[in-house]
């Protein structure tokens, strides 16, 4: 067998750039930052509950997004919310390729910080690559020290912020700084510094070519229609292809009539991109559509009174020459599908009942047979409370005609605010009132506040025994 051998990695040094996509990605990089980082200080006010805007309280269950409460319950609603980030990123992609890796994926913004610092220390992008290959001296090991120290300080706030989300605030990280808090807390923040630190200081490029898996499968939702990041060959290369400024071939007009391509071969597009790709050699799994390398070359073509969008975003149709059609089939169905999921996610939320009832039978014994004669069911009863207030609930059964309820001592209900309770109620209903042996019963709960008004019905059966109804049956 052949012997297989394998690349080392060659080190990326992206080259800075000025631009209108660099703008973009960088205004949001500080929304992204500005609202990750912020967002677990912001305070908010409750009549009951945590005064933190976004909480996620795993020991009472329950999630607490600015007004909105979310209970354990209502799960369903993440599910809900995957499925549009699901098909917001088919859609997206459909219509305009990696744009989400660009410009909004974590290991993207990160890894613009990394760079970002490793810039700010070592400098630009000739002197990171001579620092690279220099020996080790005091200096390199200054500058060096000095950048995995601030990577590590930026992993470090990551981990600790995503934390945050997880208590209150103020009160967790006097906890973590005293060592006071709870070892998850600890475990958490270590393990997103940890993987931080990697995925954006040392692997950076490696994840998006090889652990993303989005890389691998985003050409099936390409199209042809499909906005990339492409290279104008046409136009950059034609007849004769790149060649270096020169007499005869200084202006565009002049390249043209020697059929010699714009593409004047000086590389900034390369140096640019942060994956470390030609994009003349056409689309590629690695690019990430940041459209950096069209800002750099937009640079370049201004510079020499070129043209610009030698390389833009564009799609096959119409580097063809051809008509694009954005909104075909299979975009306006991923619209369709992600419009009708976000309406039933916030039908739903809006909707929401304040006041949830589950009602279990007992079905050990499934009945008991009293000594008037009557038929006796149990369930278990679990009432929750969502709303901010005091409420006192009534509990009713219907569907059986004089059907009883007996609920202990518990005739009315009293449940403070986002609490729940769990009852044992009986049912006792006379053989001669049922004429099958497992009949529907409704129970209903109201609550009587004179500012809450509420009504839930819980739907269940009520259980005779076959011998019972062949005794009314026979008349003996």
């Amino acid at each position: 067998m052949p012997e297989v051998s394998f690349q080392e990695r060659i080190e990326i040094f992206p080259r800075s750039v000025k631009g209108r996509y660099r703008t973009i990605k960088t205004s949001i990089l500080v929304l992204a930052y500005s609202v990750y980082f912020l967002l677990p200080w912001l305070r908010w006010d409750r009549e009951v509950g945590p005064a933190q805007a976004i909480l996620f309280d795993i020991e009472s269950r329950r999630f607490y997004i600015f007004d909105l409460v979310v209970y354990a319950q209502d799960i369903f609603w993440l599910a809900g919310l995957l499925l549009i980030a699901a098909f917001l990123l088919f859609f997206v992609t459909g219509l305009a390729g990696r744009v989400f890796c660009g410009y909004f994926c974590f290991q993207t913004l990160w890894t613009d910080v990394f760079v970002f610092i490793e810039r700010l220390v070592q400098g630009e992008r000739n002197a990171r690559i001579k620092l690279s290959q220099a020996p080790w001296t005091n200096q390199k090991m200054f500058k060096m020290g000095l950048t995995h120290f601030l990577w590590f300080l930026v992993a470090l706030l990551t981990g600790l912020s995503f934390t945050l989300y997880w208590g209150n605030a103020p009160e967790l990280i006097v906890q973590m700084v005293t060592g006071k808090a709870p070892f998850a807390a600890y475990a958490t923040t270590f393990f997103l510094t940890m993987t931080t630190y990697v995925m954006a200081g040392l692997a950076r490029e490696q994840v998006c070519t090889y652990m993303c898996p989005y890389a691998r499968f985003q050409a099936v939702m390409f199209d042809s229609d499909t906005l990339i990041v492409a290279y104008d060959e046409n136009r950059g290369e034609r007849e004769n292809g790149r060649q270096k400024p020169k007499k005869g071939l200084m202006t565009s007009a002049e390249r043209d009539n020697a059929s010699v391509g714009d593409c004047i071969d000086c590389g900034y597009c390369v140096q640019v991109c942060p994956t470390g790709i030609d994009i003349r050699n056409g689309m590629q799994y690695q690019c990430t559509s940041c459209a950096l390398c069209i800002d750099a070359c937009n640079t370049i073509m201004t510079s020499i009174k070129f043209p610009t969008g030698l390389i833009r975003y564009s799609s096959e149709h119409e580097l063809k020459g051809e008509k694009t059609k954005r909104f075909n089939a299979k975009n306006i169905g991923y619209a369709i599908t992600l419009i009708a999921t976000i309406v039933l996610l916030v039908w739903s939320v809006v909707t929401r009942s304040d006041i949830e009832m589950l009602v279990r039978q007992i079905r050990q014994p499934l009945s008991v047979t009293l000594s008037d004669g009557r038929i006796q069911n149990r369930y278990d009863i679990k009432i929750n409370n969502k709303t901010t207030k005091l409420v006192k609930y009534h509990i009713s059964v219907n569907g059986i005609k004089n059907a009883e309820l007996d609920m202990g001592r518990f005739t009315e209900i009293y449940l403070p605010a986002e609490h729940s309770v769990k009852l044992i109620a009986k049912v006792r209903v006379s053989p001669e009132n049922v004429s099958q042996s497992r009949t529907k019963i409704n129970f209903v709960i109201d609550s009587i506040n004179s500012e809450i008004k509420h009504k839930v019905i819980q739907k269940n059966v009520f259980y005779v025994p076959e011998k019972q109804l062949i005794y009314k049956q026979n008349g003996k």
